[in-house]
């Protein structure tokens, strides 16, 4: 598996239990994973025990994986507040 640099972003004060019902927030990551391809990894999750989403880019450079994490981190917010 390649190392990539990696960026993290803790969404907070959002209704975690709406993320996996998120249309909007599942079309985001398809897109971005799409523009990714092979050449960086995406996860984004709820936390299991804070009220928050947790918005993890891997990208070839820390500019991309730092652009793909605020775009995913604001539709959650947008989408989750």
């Amino acid at each position: 598996m390649k190392r990539f640099p990696q960026v993290l972003i803790n969404v907070k004060d959002i209704d975690k239990s709406r993320l996996d019902s998120s249309k909007a927030i599942s079309e985001m990551i398809a897109s971005c994973e799409s523009e990714l391809g092979d050449n960086g990894r995406i996860l984004v999750r709820a936390s299991g025990t804070e009220s928050l989403v947790r918005v993890m880019v891997e990208a070839a450079s820390i500019a991309t994986a730092q652009e793909i994490a605020e775009k995913l981190a604001e539709i959650v917010r947008l989408e989750l507040k």
